[in-house]
């Protein structure tokens, strides 16, 4: 029975990173007969998939090391039109019908490539003032959001058959794909925003390795 380590979880659509946690800590509490300690090592957002890390026991004070590894996503974005979250749970909104070239598009592609100011969404968990930002959203308010700076280590074209283009990036930490997306979209003139995102690897770590929740039993 682990008590102290990581697991590694494929994290399914339509759930959040906290709800991963709580229903692996039920199952591993159980197993162990006592409240076991579980976290998580980078939130992914309700709609995305992919690796999560967990942290067990006495290894979740080293969390914070293994959020500020590199990460690698392939997502979706949807070309010609805006999304107020950056992703399919907001209120979309119609930008332009505009269909970029290929190399139009790479060209794009390319400018985001290194280091680059980013703006985060502000439905993101970033706080400002000591409440989440998402929160604030929700409440209606609006507030300016900071900006950063991140690297884009490597930025692929996958696939591109308008308006969907598909796309593979290395990224440090702190780097919001949905931010990515609409900056592209914005830079291409059309909009842009991420209809799906899934995290592949964590430094060396890969989803390929991970396991699923029905791995563990639970089944929601």
């Amino acid at each position: 029975m682990m008590t102290d380590g990581i697991i590694l979880i494929d994290k399914p659509a339509g759930m959040t990173s906290f709800g991963v946690v709580a229903r692996i800590r039920r199952v591993l509490s159980k197993r162990a007969g006592k409240k076991v300690k579980v976290g998580h090592c980078g939130t992914l957002d309700p709609f995305a998939t992919g690796l999560l890390i967990l942290c067990v026991g006495k290894e979740c004070r080293n969390a914070g090391d293994y959020m500020k590894r590199d990460k690698v996503y392939e997502t979706t974005i949807r070309l010609g039109q805006n999304s107020s979250t950056g992703d399919p749970e907001g209120e979309i909104t119609d930008v332009s019908d505009s269909r970029p070239s290929n190399d139009e598009l790479r060209k794009v592609l390319d400018e985001f490539t290194g280091v680059i100011e980013q703006t985060p969404p502000m439905h993101s968990a970033i706080k400002i003032d000591g409440k989440r930002a998402y929160d604030l959203a929700r409440q209606g308010k609006e507030v300016e959001m900071p900006s950063r700076k991140v690297t884009i280590n490597s930025l692929e074209l996958v696939e591109y058959t308008y308006p969907n283009v598909m796309i593979r990036t290395n990224v440090s930490s702190g780097t919001y794909i949905r931010s990515l997306a609409n900056d592209i979209g914005k830079n291409l003139g059309t909009g842009g925003y991420c209809t799906e995102l899934r995290r592949i690897s964590i430094a060396d770590w890969s989803v390929s390795n991970a396991q699923t929740l029905a791995d563990f039993g639970v089944s929601d």
